[in-house]
């Protein structure tokens, strides 16, 4: 009888470990980064609103300071109310029916 000169492959119990680890820490990687680029879009978002807000509080807070003045309160009274002064007659353009 002779002897066989070729090698035999054993499965490899340690590879198999190997790649199992391997899948793992690539699925959780993966995973992190879709929830870090989720965090960014709604970091994004909130920024926006934010700013949003600041500008809508700075354009309150002049029409506050605009509520001391009699001309700013003439203008509003003329032009949303439609109030006139003594003797003066409304103008409407367009005129209505």
């Amino acid at each position: 009888m002779e002897k066989k000169t070729g090698k035999r492959r054993h499965f490899s119990w340690f590879a198999l470990l190997l790649v199992v680890v391997v899948a793992y820490f690539v699925s959780i990687f993966v995973s992190q980064q879709v929830y870090l680029s989720q965090v960014e879009k709604d970091q994004a978002a909130a920024n926006q609103r934010l700013q949003a807000a600041q500008e809508e509080n700075q354009r309150l807070r002049e029409e506050k300071e605009n509520l001391y003045r009699l001309e700013y309160i003439e203008k509003v009274a003329r032009e949303e109310l439609g109030m006139t002064r003594r003797g003066e007659l409304p103008y409407s353009p367009g005129g209505r029916k």
